[in-house]
């Protein structure tokens, strides 16, 4: 089958991903307090994912060396960052923490989900059955509401993509993983990206904005 010439293939909405950064920063503004950017994230985020033509192809590479954390972008104040995580089939994550405020949604595929809670000994045990998020879920996380997960992708034959954001330039928090004995290692994340999409050009506008 002959591939589509790349002219043809139409250029992402990336105004789209500037509209959700925009009306982000000003909700971390004007928000009182975590529950209400939780709430009102989760909103902005869903609408973001309802729609999906906006994520340009580099950011939704899969890898067979693991699963990828692309920064869309950070708040010049590091208040919050954006990124899209890109799991290879059969990929997922440790038991995990974030020691921020997070909120996920699934733009493509689906992911499983299982949380943690932590006994007085220091050991981690399932906290509820394994959740399934499919495309256009949304889902928290937070310290306040419970901060422990593992995260894999629910398909076998394809790569899922999920769109996060956190309070904070996530990849640079230092965090830890878990094993079920309650040993931790810490780690930084980083980002599997070293260019982020230029949110800015509006003179490429679809929209005419």
């Amino acid at each position: 089958m002959a591939s589509i010439p790349q002219s043809m293939i139409p250029s992402p909405r990336i105004e789209r991903l500037r509209d959700f950064v925009v009306a982000f920063s000003n909700l971390v503004e004007s928000a009182p307090g975590e529950p209400d950017i939780l709430r009102e994230g989760s909103r902005l985020l869903k609408e973001l994912i309802g729609i999906d033509d906006w994520l340009p192809v580099r950011y939704a590479e899969a890898s067979v060396n693991g699963y990828q954390q692309y920064l869309l972008h950070a708040d010049s104040r590091e208040r919050f960052s954006v990124v899209s995580f890109v799991w290879g089939p059969g990929q997922k994550s440790g038991i995990h923490d974030h020691t921020v405020w997070g909120i996920v949604g699934v733009l493509r595929g689906a992911e499983f989900e299982q949380s943690y809670s932590r006994t007085s000994d220091g050991r981690f045990v399932e906290n509820g059955g394994l959740a399934r998020l499919g495309k256009g879920e949304v889902t928290a996380v937070s310290p306040a509401i419970g901060d422990f997960h593992r995260v894999s992708n629910a398909l076998d034959d394809q790569p899922s993509v999920s769109v996060h954001v956190y309070g904070a330039n996530i990849g640079a928090v230092r965090r830890s993983m878990y094993d079920l004995d309650g040993t931790s290692r810490t780690f930084i994340s980083g980002y599997s990206n070293t260019e982020l999409p230029n949110l800015w050009d509006r003179s490429k506008d679809k929209s005419g904005s």
